[in-house]
């Protein structure tokens, strides 16, 4: 049975960040994931975890200038010193806070490079970093996002991502499946999920439109939920939205499921 994480990013941001991992304990969750965690020290964010109970499910990897727009360096050309050390930076974080998976945004497509060159840069940056991270138990996802709210983001449709995964060749490296990202997309969310079981290593929600909670949009969540129970995945589910009211009361849909 698939498990519930509250994104700190987005939920309980009424809220000083350091305060919302009390706030999702209290709530009822169990794991917690957010953008980032680097703003803060380790030792911080292993103490907030500890004392609530919580595991870290996911966080990313360092995204590039996040301030000016950047969102992930990955596919960029000419930047592997920097990513590399962020992938290093990353591990640090993941073995203090003892957080088995990260994600890779691959960033948008920049100007002046190829479809191919961004392509053949990504693969080397993600063959990089998933053998530096799986050298220390850590598994890596690669998240395929909407261009409707980030124009140009290189990784935007499934048979991409899996293609670059498949093209990287490292059993450690699976996709990250965002319902509500690969909703404006693609759709046909069910059967994409059902084919691609043995390649998604976590999965985000949201509805759509607004990217609300469910039950705010067109996505049937009740019935999806269930359908991803019985099809047997058993990893994290994280809950990536932004709340349509305050994020207590958002979370009423959730009191149906057991696993949060």
């Amino acid at each position: 049975m698939a498990k519930f994480a509250a994104n700190l990013s987005m939920l309980f941001t009424e809220y000083p960040f350091i305060e919302r991992f009390a706030q999702a304990s209290h709530a009822g969750f169990h794991g917690v994931e957010y953008l980032f965690p680097y703003d803060f020290s380790a030792d911080e964010l292993v103490s907030q975890l500890h004392q609530h109970n919580l595991t870290q499910v996911l966080f990313n990897l360092p995204a590039g200038n996040w301030q000016e727009g950047e969102r992930g360096i990955a596919c960029h050309p000419g930047r592997a010193k920097e990513f590399q050390e962020g992938v290093s930076r990353a591990i640090e974080y993941a073995l203090a806070l003892n957080c088995s998976q990260v994600n890779c945004l691959a960033g948008k497509h920049p100007g002046g490079y190829s479809h191919e060159q961004c392509h053949e840069t990504l693969v080397e940056n993600l063959r990089y970093a998933v053998d530096k991270l799986a050298s220390h138990g850590i598994k890596l996802v690669l998240e395929a996002i909407n261009t409707k709210d980030i124009p140009g983001f290189f990784v935007n449709n499934t048979r991409q991502a899996l293609n670059i995964i498949h093209d990287v060749k490292h059993p450690d490296l699976r996709y990250q499946y965002d319902i509500y990202h690969m909703q404006i997309m693609e759709g046909n969310i069910a059967t994409t999920i059902k084919n691609n079981l043995n390649n998604i290593g976590h999965i985000q929600l949201a509805d759509n439109p607004g990217r609300h909670e469910p039950g705010t949009g067109e996505i049937n969540y009740p019935w999806l939920l269930n359908y991803i129970d019985q099809i047997g995945y058993q990893g994290w589910i994280g809950c990536e939205y932004i709340p349509s009211t305050t994020t207590t009361e958002s979370l009423r849909w959730l009191k149906n499921e057991t696993q949060f």
